[in-house]
């Protein structure tokens, strides 16, 4: 094997997350702006089931139209993406927000909410999520500067597809892990070695032993709650290969363990139906399995764009309320769901805020997913 090759590890096994502030209740006066938009954050975090969280960074707009029992709502806010990335349990209010230098995104978002008497409840919502300066902004500020790349590009995926082999090489975990999807890949050019790469992907743990003759890559991920994640950042030099590794741990919502010839549940739900579309680009569909699933992303096609939030009883979404719900951060949502569609942004290189609800949440009769 050319070059030299290092991996480095950096565990963070015991995570204290500090239960997220009260909410504060969202009522029909002009001064309650800021009660709608925080409580406008934590659905839109809650919903959005890939790439980064999100903070707002100001409200731009506030129309309050009073009707019958209460009043609608209509806001504009500005929101900026933080570093955590959604398998991160740091409530997002404690997430650092991107730095401009670092390939700073936006979202502009048009958010509509409806409040009768104390129940204030999130009825759609809009964005338009971008880079904050274009690559070609960048570029007259910062010559050097590594731009970002689609997501789905052929060099970035095989950076980050190596770094996952690399990473289950070398390391004491109990378990193999594949790769749950793609945050964000730049691109930059170094004279003395050429095209550099450098990689944000996410992990999640499998039910496959480490050092087992298995391919990792036919490995089903374990159930939401009990599988640990990695978030990890690579580079990779297209002359010399891999160079590092470097890997936040998260561990499991639920550490219940299993009884005497308890086996682990099986979880279906991580991978889901469709192949996403991310902006203009689209992975190859590739094989199916005997359910018309496509394999998972541990092949070498990761997940992109968004998933959607648990269904209801009755086939649609939970209307978004502030009370009589459980604690945010609770759960890790990003996992929980039932159907798989893409969500289309302008750009490729990023993971937009998806509209909700969905265009598509009223499924056709065609749809035998």
């Amino acid at each position: 094997m050319k070059g030299f090759h290092i991996v480095v590890l950096l565990s963070s096994a015991v995570l204290l997350v500090s239960a997220a502030p009260a909410l504060e209740l969202v009522t029909c006066s002009k001064e309650s702006g800021a009660a709608a938009a925080r409580l406008t954050m934590h659905r839109i975090n809650e919903n959005h089931g890939h790439g980064y969280k999100f903070r707002l960074q100001e409200i731009q707009g506030n129309k309050v139209e009073t009707v019958d029992g209460g009043c609608n709502l209509e806001l504009q806010l500005n929101l900026l993406e933080t570093v955590c990335h959604v398998i991160n349990p740091k409530h997002f209010e404690d997430c650092e927000i991107r730095r401009e230098s670092a390939r700073a995104v936006m979202a502009n978002c048009t958010i509509k909410m409806s409040v009768r008497n104390t129940d204030a409840n999130v009825t759609k919502y809009e964005c338009d999520t971008r880079q904050v300066k274009t690559n070609r902004e960048m570029v007259r500020i910062c010559p050097d500067c590594p731009t970002l790349h689609p997501l789905n590009s052929t060099e970035g995926l095989k950076s980050v597809n190596e770094a996952v082999s690399k990473f289950n090489q070398n390391t004491t975990n109990q378990h193999y892990y594949i790769l749950k999807e793609v945050g964000r890949i730049k691109v930059g050019y170094i004279p003395s070695v050429g095209m550099a790469y450098y990689a944000e992907f996410a992990l999640v743990e499998t039910h496959c032993p480490t050092g087992s003759r298995i391919n990792p890559e036919a490995c089903k991920p374990l159930c939401p709650d009990r599988a640990h994640h990695a978030f990890c950042k690579s580079t990779y030099f297209r002359s010399t290969g891999l160079q590092s590794v470097e890997c936040e741990f998260y561990p499991p919502s639920n550490t219940t363990a299993l009884g005497p010839g308890e086996q682990e549940p099986i979880c279906r739900h991580h991978v889901g139906g469709h192949p996403p579309h991310v902006g203009a680009g689209r992975p190859p569909l590739g094989p199916r399995d005997g359910d018309g699933h496509p394999p998972h992303v541990g092949a070498g096609r990761p997940l992109l764009g968004c998933i959607l939030p648990p269904f209801g009883g009755d086939g649609h979404p939970d209307q978004e309320k502030q009370h009589h719900r459980p604690p945010f951060g609770s759960k890790h949502h990003f996992h929980a769901f039932h159907h798989f569609r893409h969500c289309r942004g302008s750009d490729p290189a990023l993971h937009p805020i998806c509209p909700w609800p969905r265009p598509w949440h009223r499924p056709s009769p065609r749809d035998k997913d």
